[in-house]
Formats: structure tokens, sequence, C-alpha cells
């Protein structure tokens, strides 16, 4: 393949993605929904999951992955 015929094929492909419709976003895996109804721990208190460590915040303990 020769140099121009490679830079052709890049424009093909570039021109064929520009006009393409944009697929919609990913979804987020299942296992990292937050449960609405479950409430966080308290910044600063005992991790629910690492009790020996300060909660952070980071949401796992409320997640579909816990």
């Amino acid at each position: 393949m020769t140099e121009d015929e490679l830079r052709s094929l890049v424009r093909d492909v570039i021109a064929s993605r520009i006009a393409a419709p944009q697929a919609p976003a990913p979804r987020p895996s299942s296992s990292f929904t937050r449960l609405s109804m479950v409430a966080p721990t308290a910044a600063g208190s005992p991790c629910v999951i690492e009790p020996a460590v300060g909660c952070n915040q980071c949401g796992y303990c409320v997640s579909m992955g816990h």
C-alpha cells in the first residue's frame, strides 16, 4: 500500500465516522449503580466495607457492586 493509498483510506474512514450518526453513550454497568434508598456513611466515620479506614464517600457501600 502506498502512502497516497493509506492517506486516502484514512480520509475515507474519517469522513464516514463524521457522517455517521453518533451512537448513544454507553450506560454504566449495573454494578456501578448507586442505590438511592440507602444513605452512605458520614465522612470520617468508619468505612462499612473496611472499618479500619475512615469513610471517604466513595459510594461502594451503596452500589450494586457491594
